[in-house]
Order: C-alpha cells, then sequence, then structure tokens
C-alpha cells in the first residue's frame, strides 16, 4: 500500500518483505568492515526461503469438498474394496487451476490421500512443484515431497530439498533446503541451510546457512532465526554504511513500523563519527481513495559548525556559499497533504522548513535526502520541492474546484526565507494571504459567433517589515474569429484590465495611513494566420503517407502607454507595471506527420489467420519553428538606457528558431537558438540528441550555451559489447568555469541469475570506486570506496 523508500527494492511474490533482503550503501569505510557487513546482509538474504513457501502455501494443496478432483490416465483402475483410484501411464489430475502429472499415482477419494511417483509434477496457477515421488493428504494439508523443487515463476525462484514436508496447515520443513534463481542444476550461486522449519504467519529457523558461488562456499552462519509475516510487519530494515570526509563512519539503520492498515511509519538512526546522530521520521498514511498525506522530520545535533573560523569554513561550510552556519541545532521538517472535500472541492497542503541554508546540501542522498524525497513526493503527489540550494522554500495550502469551463482557486503562500529568518535582519519577503483566482477558459459567448476568456484574482500581500497591500485584477477578453474559406483566419481580440489597490505601508496597519489606487488599461491583439499543406503517398511498409504542414503567423499585440505607471506599488511587476507595447510577431511552422498502418490479426473458429481492418496511428516526427519580433515603439524611440551607443535603435528581436526531430523508435534531437541581427552571433543555442539501437546500445548528448553566462556539454553512453557484458560513461563539464562536474565509466556484467558491476565517479572533490554483485531475486550487495579532495 505505501511506497516506503528503503524497501521500494524489497518486493518478492507480490508482496512486501520487512526484513527479508538487503540494500546495501556502495560505501563501506574499510575491508573488515565491509566483510562484517556482507556477513550480516547474506543472514538477512536467508530469510527468503520462508517467504517463497509462505506466498504459495495454499496453491498446491487447497480443497474444495464441493468440487471434485478429475482423473485422466493410459490405464485407470478402481479398487472398491480398498476405495481407492490406481492411475498409470501420463496420469493427470485436475482440479480447478491444479493439476498434477506422473507416471504413476494412488488416489483416495474417501481420505484425500494421494500417492505419486514417477516424474511428479504439480503446478497451480504459474507456479510448480517436482519431484520424483510425493505422499500428501488434500484435505489435512500434510505431506511429504521428495528431491522436491519449487518454482515460483513471479520471482524465477527455485526452492529444493531432498525432503520437503508440510507438517500443518501452515508450517513446513526441510532437511537439506536450498534456494536459487539460476536455471541450471549447477547453479552460479544458492543458498543452502539445513533443518529449516517454518510457521507461515510465524517465524522460521534454519541451521547451517551458507551463501556459495558454485561450488566455493562465500559466507556462513551457525544459525538463523527469522519471522515468516506475509502481511506487513514491523522491523528492522535494510541498513545503508558508507564513509566520507565531511560526516566519517556511517550507519543508517531505518526500522520500519506497520500501525495498520492505512497508515505506516519509518523511523530513521542515522549515526556519523564526526557529526553525530540525525534522527528521522517518516509517517505515511491514507484516509480514502483520493485523500492521503506524508509528513517527514529530520533532527541533527551537530557536532560541527560553519562559524567564520578559517578551519570551520574551509571544513564544513560550502565554496558557493558565503553565508556562515553557525546553529547547531539543524533540522528539515516537510509534508504533503492531499484531501477530498465536499462539492468536489480539492485540498492540497505542502510544508517544507528547513533549519539552515546548507542543510539539504549536506544532507542531498540518502534514505531520507533531499533527492529521495523530492522524487517520491513527485511521484506520489505529482508536486515536487523547491531545488535543494534555494534559501526560499515555500509553503501553501491550496483549495481548488474546477468545471468544465471554470476553475477556482483560494491558496495561501508563505515563502520562508530561510537566512532572513536565521540572521534576524528586516523580513521583506512578499507572502501571498490569500492569493485567490477565478478563470475562465475560451468559450462560445451565447449563441454568437464571438468567444471570450476571463483571468481575475484577488491577493492580499504581506511583508513582516514593509509595504502590505490588497490588489484585485479582472482582466476578460473577447474573441471575433474570422475565417475566409479555407484561405486564412483573422481573430482579433479586445480585452479590458481593471486594477485596484489598497495599500498599507504603516507596519501598526492602520487605515489612516492607507492609501487606494485603480488602473484601467485595455489591450489590442490582431492575430491572423493561414495553414498550407501537402500529403506525400510513400505506400510503404511502415509508412503509407506523410504530410507537411505551413502554418505562417502574424500576431500583433497593443498596449497603449500610461502615464502613471509609476505611482502603482509594484508588488508583481507582470501585473503591477504593465508597460507599453506595440508589437509584430511573425512565425513559420513546419511540421510532418506521418500515418502508419497497423494490422490486428486473429484466428478464427477454425484456427485459420484473420486480418481485422487495419488501424492507423498518426506520429508527428518534425517540427520547426521560426520567429521573431518587430516593436514599433523601439523604431520610433528607441531605447538609449539598454545600448552602450545611446543613438542606435533595435526594433527587431533576435531570430528564435527551435527544432524537434523523432523520425524512428532510435533516434531523436530537440535544438533552439537565438540569433542576434545587430551583433550578428548567436545570443544562444541549446542541442540534444538521443541514439540507441534494437541490442541496447544507447547515447545521449547535450551541449548548451548563452552568450556571457554558460557554455557546458554532457553526455551518457551505454555500449552492450555482448549479450552480458555492457560498459557505461558519463561526462559533464562547464566549458565557460573550465570545470569538469562529473566523469564516470563502468562495465557490467549480465548473466541468467547474477550481475556483477565495476564502475569509477569523479565528481567535483569526490571519487568513487564501485563493486557491486547482484544476485537476481534477492537484490545486491558490495562495496565502494571514496576519496574526497577538499
Amino acid at each position: 500500500m505505501f511506497q516506503n523508500k528503503p524497501q521500494d527494492k524489497c518486493r518478492l511474490f507480490g508482496y512486501r518483505l520487512m526484513r527479508p533482503c538487503i540494500l546495501f550503501s556502495r560505501s563501506f569505510c574499510n575491508m573488515n568492515s565491509a566483510i562484517h557487513h556482507l556477513f550480516l546482509a547474506f543472514v538477512i538474504l536467508l530469510s527468503i526461503p520462508a517467504y517463497s513457501l509462505a506466498e504459495n502455501r495454499n496453491q498446491f494443496l487447497t480443497n474444495d469438498p464441493k468440487k471434485p478432483w478429475h482423473i485422466v490416465a493410459d490405464e485407470i483402475d478402481y479398487d472398491k474394496k480398498a476405495g481407492y483410484y490406481i492411475g498409470k501411464g501420463n496420469v493427470i489430475i485436475t482440479k480447478e487451476d491444479k493439476k498434477l502429472t506422473a507416471d504413476f499415482i494412488r488416489f483416495d477419494q474417501k481420505t484425500m490421500k494421494v500417492y505419486a511417483t514417477g516424474h511428479v509434477i504439480m503446478t497451480a496457477g504459474e507456479d510448480t512443484l517436482t519431484g520424483t515421488r510425493m505422499e500428501m493428504n488434500l484435505e489435512a494439508e500434510t505431506g511429504t515431497i521428495y528431491n522436491g523443487t519449487i518454482f515460483i515463476k513471479e520471482n524465477h525462484f527455485y526452492i529444493k530439498g531432498d525432503k520437503i514436508q508440510k507438517i500443518g496447515k501452515d508450517s513446513y520443513a526441510v532437511d537439506k533446503a536450498s534456494i536459487t534463481t539460476c536455471d541450471s542444476d549447477k547453479p552460479a550461486w544458492k543458498i543452502t541451510g539445513r533443518n529449516l522449519k517454518v510457521t507461515i504467519e510465524g517465524y522460521g529457523f534454519v541451521k547451517h546457512a551458507a551463501l556459495w558461488a558454485k561450488k566455493v562456499p562465500i559466507l556462513y552462519t551457525p544459525f538463523l532465526f527469522f519471522p515468516a509475516k506475509l502481511k506487513r510487519q514491523s522491523g528492522l530494515l535494510p541498513p545503508r554504511i558508507g564513509y566520507s570526509e565531511r560526516k566519517g563512519a556511517e550507519y543508517d539503520q531505518p526500522f520500519y513500523w506497520a500501525i495498520n492498515e492505512s497508515s505506516d511509519a519509518t523511523f530513521y538512526l542515522h549515526s556519523m563519527k564526526r557529526r553525530g546522530e540525525n534522527l528521522g521520521l517518516e509517517y505515511r498514511y491514507v484516509l480514502d481513495e483520493s485523500s492521503k498525506g506524508t509528513l517527514m522530520f529530520d533532527f541533527l545535533n551537530d557536532k560541527e559548525v560553519d562559524d567564520g573560523t578559517p578551519d570551520s569554513t574551509e571544513n564544513w561550510g560550502y565554496e558557493d556559499d558565503d553565508v556562515l552556519r553557525p546553529n547547531s541545532n539543524r533540522y528539515w521538517f516537510r509534508m504533503k497533504h492531499d484531501q477530498s472535500m465536499p462539492f468536489d472541492i480539492s485540498l492540497k497542503l505542502d510544508i517544507d522548513i528547513v533549519s539552515d541554508q546548507d542543510y539539504l546540501h549536506e544532507f542531498k542522498g540518502g534514505y531520507t535526502g533531499f533527492d529521495k524525497t523530492d522524487k517520491y513526493f513527485n511521484e506520489t503527489f505529482d508536486r515536487d520541492l523547491d531545488e535543494y540550494d534555494d534559501p526560499v522554500r515555500l509553503n501553501r495550502l491550496n483549495l481548488s474546484r474546477s468545471w468544465s469551463s471554470y476553475s477556482l482557486n483560494a491558496e495561501a503562500r508563505w515563502y520562508d526565507d530561510v537566512i532572513t529568518r536565521r540572521q534576524g535582519d528586516k523580513d521583506t519577503t512578499l507572502q501571498k494571504l490569500p492569493f485567490i483566482e477565478f478563470n475562465a477558459s475560451k468559450q462560445r459567448l451565447l449563441n454568437t459567433s464571438s468567444y471570450f476568456d476571463l483571468d481575475s484574482e484577488y491577493t492580499y500581500f504581506f511583508r513582516k517589515d514593509g509595504t502590505k497591500g490588497h490588489r484585485v485584477d479582472v482582466h476578460p477578453r473577447l474573441y471575433l474569429p474570422i475565417r475566409y474559406k479555407n484561405y486564412f483566419t483573422f481573430e482579433p481580440s479586445l480585452g479590458v484590465r481593471e486594477t485596484a489597490w489598497r495599500i498599507n505601508e504603516d507596519e501598526d496597519t492602520s487605515t489612516e495611513n492607507d492609501w487606494k489606487l485603480h488602473r484601467e488599461l485595455y489591450d489590442v491583439a490582431l492575430d491572423l494566420s493561414t495553414e498550407l499543406f501537402h500529403i506525400y503517398h510513400i505506400n510503404g511498409k511502415d509508412i503509407d503517407k506523410i504530410r507537411h504542414s505551413i502554418r505562417p503567423q502574424i500576431v500583433y499585440d497593443y498596449i497603449p502607454d500610461d502615464p502613471d505607471l509609476s505611482l502603482y506599488p509594484n508588488f508583481e511587476e507582470e501585473i503591477d507595471r504593465v508597460k507599453k507595447k506595440n508589437l509584430v510577431t511573425y512565425s513559420i511552422i513546419n511540421t510532418f506527420t506521418s500515418k502508419s498502418k497497423k494490422h490486428t490479426v486473429e484466428r478464427d473458429k477454425y484456427q485459420k489467420i484473420k486480418y481485422n481492418e487495419p488501424n492507423y496511428i498518426y506520429r508527428e516526427f518534425c517540427r520547426f519553428k521560426l520567429e521573431q519580433s518587430y516593436d514599433i515603439n523601439e523604431a520610433k524611440e528607441g531605447n538609449p538606457e539598454n545600448w552602450a551607443n545611446k543613438e542606435e535603435k533595435r526594433p527587431f528581436s533576435p531570430i528564435y528558431g527551435e527544432l524537434e526531430l523523432a523520425p524512428g523508435n532510435y533516434f531523436s534531437m530537440q535544438a533552439d537558438a537565438k540569433w542576434c541581427l545587430y551583433e550578428k552571433n548567436f545570443l544562444s543555442h541549446n542541442v540534444a540528441a538521443n541514439i540507441s539501437d534494437k541490442r541496447g546500445d544507447k547515447i545521449f548528448v547535450e551541449h548548451r550555451y548563452t552568450k556571457n553566462s554558460s557554455k557546458s556539454i554532457y553526455t551518457d553512453f551505454l555500449l552492450k559489447i555482448s549479450d552480458r557484458l555492457s560498459t557505461y560513461s558519463s561526462y559533464e563539464r562547464n566549458i565557460y568555469d573550465r570545470k569538469t562536474m562529473k566523469s564516470s565509466f563502468g562495465f557490467l556484467y549480465n548473466a541468467q541469475c547474477w550481475s556483477i558491476e565495476l564502475g569509477y565517479t569523479h565528481e567535483e572533490d569526490d571519487r568513487k570506486y564501485t563493486f557491486m554483485i547482484h544476485l537476481h531475486g534477492l537484490g545486491g550487495f558490495g562495496s565502494s570506496i571514496e576519496g574526497y579532495h577538499m
């Protein structure tokens, strides 16, 4: 039900495992520590056979007395005196989705006892139980399978034992047990144990558990005691172990608490030798189908501070941050909540409060770090957090209601300026308490040929220190579209804007110091466009036709000059300072759309192939746009404040170009650029391309450039050397600052039931060497060594 981060990869047979699988950080303090924790990882991994049996405890042997078993064989005899059936040769016993096959079966219908021998195979759904011999009481659900193997298809698990006993309704015993996900009779890896005993919804015990690589034992533990619960269960989750210069040796241990069916929590103890213990809490709840929430809180009493002394700033500060962090009490509280309200109203709550501007730098990774939290909120609530390096954090409460053509939003927004709050300076951060907007989408006006839309809002702007005030803004627009046959479309529109303010500059909010303003504006837009197209008949194997469309467009926007512009308050420039406009924008858009046939095939009652009418798939595989504007006001008056040469006028905007290209499944490209006519140079250009093939080879390249600001390149590469061996690399460089941001490369060998990864990553002042082994179906474990250059 809940997506607990540390448990996301700990799923087996369709339900959640609370303890038995291991996820290790790719960082270990030293080799002795690595061996110790690999041993702990292995101990937890050994718990999995109990769950494998648990999931299928009733699939093989459940019995509904109202429904009979059916027997088919080459030869069937019935012993009236003994009261049992004997089947010989290709014997098949079936009941619902269960099937038992063997060379020989003796079945007592009265006692529900069955004896089978010779190529015994029993299936239930997609899972299979095989053995050389089986004795089972189908009613009591007890019996023995000799030289048996249970195959669980969902996770591709094989559980083997020379003698698998079902000793009770929910209890099993295996004399010599082994588990693997390898198909071979000689598996690349397996886990073995003696005298395995397990009770479903209870506990299990196994002696002499060992992990093997081929015929070589790797790890051993003399005994293992473990829970065998099917339902969500409270308990310890896999830890993360690591080392870094800033934090020293790390151990992060989560504890999961299954509170009830609709809520759970995870507690975290993140112990850092150099910094102290970071305590964390994550609480999740579901109220109904559309109401849910998650809150998270972390607290650290930090042993180190950045108080401005050279050593503290060098070791515990950040290069791009000149603000000190003298506080030792550090915390981060974040929460998101969705609530369904009466009358189809939706409520959304977002809270994000952090102790200092460095906290999210410091704890960007990890179980409760920024990256995992932001990803979780995005996936669960479709809302993300402000960037980790943004010291102003948004908190809001939103109420919304939507209709087919209208929408209403009421929201309280509080921007928490972390630096200002900590330093106790005057807080001029602008808050919206509340912000209410009512909008109407473009729609027909009654039964006329005209259309209209509406943007309206009310906001109360609040500052702890500084000007406060109310603002009402209403902006309806009327459209009169005219289409002349199939030649062109002309759409004039007129907007009328009414804005009113009530401003209070006095901190005591006395109405005697209030002053009121209002403004009336109109704006005009003329939109002229047409579309030319041609259809090319390809009649190819994959593509039937291609449609090429050319859409030229001219838009004229006019807003008159407001001589009182400087008198208005400036809470938000977009609305409060609407500047004059006299602008012509012209553009041309080329699009190419393919039409492909997709035949569906089915068989008639005589199993003959029948081709249905083809379905058509339309795909826009190329889009190219060019756009430029001409500023009439600039041409008449110029703008001497913007140019070194005060006599120069620049009415033409940079030419903007945009290209999107995806001709097939294995290539795509996006590019955009701005070209200045006056400087005869690019102001910016960006390009990104993806190339792949059927083998799985991939390459991604991105180059970005902004004049006098930034220039960077990023590449990501994956090469399939063979079906099993791959190599990968990535490279990111800030060309403008001449810095390599990140470089990495590695190898991945992927066999049928295991994989191994070797990798190296250099990220600014951080180096990491990775060695990772992944046993398919169980998870991965390994180590990495990190080096930091301060």
